[in-house]
Parts: C-alpha cells; structure tokens; sequence
C-alpha cells in the first residue's frame, strides 16, 4: 500500500488535503491523525471493516476497545448515553485530553468496543483532529497510531516508522504537545473512575465531582483482566525493545550509585541535564529535575531513541504514583512489564 504524507504548513493546500483525509476515512481508509496527546490511527467508528483495518495494521488483539473521536463534545449524544455528569465533565475538560466511557448506542459497532457494550467517547484539542473529523462526518475511533505494544508515536516520523506502507495516509501537524494519551475514566452512579492516568488528574476531575476513584489496574498491572475496560489496561505496554529497568529510589544519589553499581556497556539512563555527568553509561536526556509535564512530553520519544541507539537496557527511577506524576507511572510500570528494582 502506497502511504500518502501530507505535512500541515498553514497554506490553501491544507484544506484539500484535510478533505482528503475525510474521504479516506469515510471510505473505511485508516488515516495517522495528530492529536495534543499523542497521534493516533484513525478509522470510521461506523465500520466494522474499518475498526478490523486498525486491528491489523497495529497487530492489535481485537478485545482492546478503541477510543471514539468526535468533532464537538455534545456529538456524544449521537454515540453514547451520556448523563449531567458528563456535561459537566465536558463543560470543564473538552475538547482536551479528556476520554469518558459510556454505555453505547447501536450505532457503534461491537467491533469498536471490544465486544463490550460501552464505548469510549473523546473530543481533541487539536484543531487539525477536529477538522479531519468534519470532514470525514463520522466518529473516529483511533488508538494509538504505533505497532501493538511498542511507545506511542508523538510526532509523524514515529508513525511513519511505524505504519508507513500499512495505512492510507499521515497527517504531519508537528509534535504532540503531552505527549501522553488522555485520561480514560468511567462514569456511573455519580462516580468517576479513572481506568488510565492522563494529563486531567484525579485533583481536577475532583473538582467537577467529590467521588473519584482510581482503578486498581493503574498502579497494579497484574490485576488487569484478559478483557481490558479501556485502552492501555494491557499487562505489558509502550515497551522499546530495550529492557526497560524502574528503579525505586529514595533518593537520585540513591539512583546514580545504582545504575553506576549495575549497568554496562550497551545500557542507558533517563536523568535530566543536570545530573547528565553523573553517569556512567548513556544519558537520554528528559528535561528538569523532577519536572513530570516534561517527562510525559518526552517520555515515548526517549523510548523510541533507545532502541535507535540500540540500547540493551534502560534504567529509570521510578515515579511517585500520585498527582501529576501518576501518569508518567502508569505508562513505566507497564514498559517494565511490571518489575520495579529496589535501589
């Protein structure tokens, strides 16, 4: 399959190409759309051919549901039963990093869902995601636009290492500003559980609503089901090739005589530009100390440059699994298939 790349630049073009694009998808193509979180593989959510496209361009298990994009929160309505909490939540966090599981109507096929009879609902920031979804005039459901398993793409060269030949067309609209996929929560009696950590934390959604929970799953990849309620509940997940190696510190003293104590020639370290020097072995450099927003925006792509460089193992210091760190947590814990090292 020959893959159309098109880059936005802000000329008339755009609007031809975007049309294109919506064509494409109305048609049951696949189409690589830039999103604030991270790019994702979009197909019409009305097609179960379309939906079995993503599942096999990504190599994907078929009982993983898939995200529904559309154009304006209220289109919700058209694809789920949404509730007061919802618009509250939308009022609040849309269009934003923000996903919200409902029960589905008809019209999104099973196929889309994971078999389940509820449906994942998200409205993007990004403009370019927005206008593709008008122009196609259907939801997108949209993963993660990477092969199964592997980090998440936040930039179009990820995609077309990953995807190039596979799909119909790539849509470059620069770097994903997060850099991690959204907040996947469930909403039911006047409960808000979050199923996947994002960039809206559980300190925001509690000021929309006082009962906000975090699944089990987030923290604890071995009780995660075979038949996964959202996207990114999978055991083992955003994993490079390299050994990913989550090293529990007390301190980054602590960390440095570890990764200093343990690894080899071949091996790798996440550290920020200030402890870069003390390391012996490679530094992927992630930004300031501590600083999780930089983390997350950098986090897939470091992954990606590790298996460029060829990197046999990775050693990270683990995360707080809390506030805005959780996220970032969340993501490494399933990188490292759940193995955390005691410095």
């Amino acid at each position: 399959m020959e893959t159309i790349i098109y880059k936005i630049c802000g000329g008339e073009r755009d609007r031809e190409m975007l049309e294109l694009s919506g064509k494409i998808l109305r048609d049951g193509g696949l189409v690589a759309i830039p999103t604030e979180t991270v790019y994702g593989l979009g197909a019409s959510a009305l097609s179960v051919s379309a939906a079995e496209k993503i599942y096999a361009a990504k190599g994907r298990p078929s009982d993983n549901p898939l995200i529904v994009h559309v154009a304006e929160p209220c289109d919700a309505e058209l694809f789920a039963y949404t509730t007061p909490l919802y618009y509250r939540l939308a009022e609040r966090f849309m269009p934003g990093p923000l996903t919200v599981i409902m029960p589905k109507r008809d019209v999104i096929p099973e196929a889309v869902t994971g078999g389940l009879d509820t449906v994942a609902i998200r409205c993007p920031f990004h403009s370019v995601a927005r206008d593709i979804i008008r122009c196609a005039g259907v939801p997108v459901a949209a993963p993660s636009a990477n092969r199964s398993g592997s980090p998440s793409p936040t930039s179009a060269a990820h995609v077309i290492a990953d995807m190039l030949g596979r799909i119909d067309m790539i849509v470059d609209g620069g770097d994903s500003e997060i850099g991690v996929e959204s907040t996947v929560i469930s909403i039911a009696d006047g409960i808000i559980t979050i199923l996947r950590p994002g960039a809206v934390t559980e300190e925001m959604l509690s000021e929309v609503c006082d009962r906000v929970v975090i699944d089990k799953a987030v923290t604890d990849p071995e009780s995660v089901g075979a038949k996964p309620a959202s996207p990114g509940m999978k055991y083992k997940h955003y994993a490079p090739a390299a050994e990913v190696i989550l090293v529990e510190a007390d301190s980054v003293d602590d960390f440095v005589r570890y990764v200093n104590s343990n690894a080899s020639d071949g091996d790798g370290v996440f550290a920020s530009m200030a402890e870069m020097n003390d390391f012996n072995v490679r530094v992927l450099i992630t930004g300031e100390v501590g600083s999780a927003a930089e983390l997350n925006h950098s986090l897939f792509s470091l992954l990606r440059e590790a298996d460029d460089l060829k990197l046999r193992r990775v050693y990270i210091r683990k995360p707080p699994a809390w506030g805005e760190h959780l996220a970032l947590f969340n993501r490494l814990i399933r990188a490292a298939a759940g193995k955390i090292e005691k410095a």
